[in-house]
């Protein structure tokens, strides 16, 4: 009896030893575990793409039930992404709701980039999601963090224009840190779609949000590339809440 206790004993340490490693790996960003927290087949799941994805064939992504997909359109005040329209045609042929963000840009005013997204992506979003800016560092921005009220007033400047033009508040991308950072108190009155890859989203963020970008390596048939990001609606959503109306 004895030698049947150690040997229990041995068994649930050497389990809880690989729990922890698992789960602080998890917390430290080394491994993904977000699959093991999200059913895809009893929840509404989407994409985000760009030209990276090269062609897609919406069709085959919906016959994989995704359900939503908002589509890269501009990044600052310039940059336009050349498959967008493409994107944007076949996403509505194929039925599937579809919605267009920005990339933002910390080097360039807020109103010369929404002015950009506005002659690109279209002047009436009408049936169509609510668009989104993409707030995320880029190049050196992580190590030299542009100054909060910069990044506040331009990026206000931005949802304003938007939101004069097609009636609606954007959505905000973002990670957690960035959110706590630069949004949160100043953006409260606004929809988040936040990023968490490598563990749940509950475990660092605790404030209202409608989509969750939980995996950044989906694979699914019908894009060019190896991967593509994979965004799950909170439950306690409803997708008609992000159509323009």
């Amino acid at each position: 009896m004895k030698k049947i206790l150690k040997v229990v004993a041995a068994l649930v340490v050497i389990l809880l030893v690989i729990f922890l490693a698992v789960f602080g790996l998890a917390k430290m960003n080394i491994i993904f575990i977000n699959k093991w927290f999200v059913n895809e087949q009893k929840s509404t799941i989407g994409v985000d793409i760009s030209h990276y994805q090269g062609n897609v064939d919406f069709q085959k992504l919906k016959n994989q039930n995704i359900e939503f997909v908002y589509i890269k359109a501009t990044e600052g005040s310039k940059h336009q992404d050349d498959m967008f329209q493409e994107n944007w045609d076949k996403a509505a042929a194929a039925g599937i709701p579809s919605g267009a963000y920005h990339f933002f840009s910390y080097d360039s005013p807020g109103q010369t980039q929404a002015e950009n997204f506005i002659s690109y992506a279209g002047q009436d979003m009408t049936g169509r999601l609510i668009p989104v800016v993409d707030l995320e560092y880029y190049g050196d921005k992580e190590e030299n963090p542009p100054a909060k009220e910069d990044v506040v007033r331009e990026v206000k400047i931005f949802l304003e224009a938007l939101e004069t033009q097609y009636g609606v508040k954007p959505m905000i991308y973002t990670r957690v840190d960035i959110y706590k950072t630069y949004l949160k108190g100043n953006f409260d009155d606004y929809k988040y779609w936040i990023s968490e890859f490598y563990k749940p989203i509950s475990w660092s963020y605790q404030d209202d949000w409608y989509i969750w970008q939980y995996l950044n390596r989906g694979e699914l048939e019908g894009h060019e590339g190896e991967f593509i990001d994979l965004n799950i609606l909170n439950q306690d959503k409803d997708l008609e809440d992000l159509m323009v109306k």
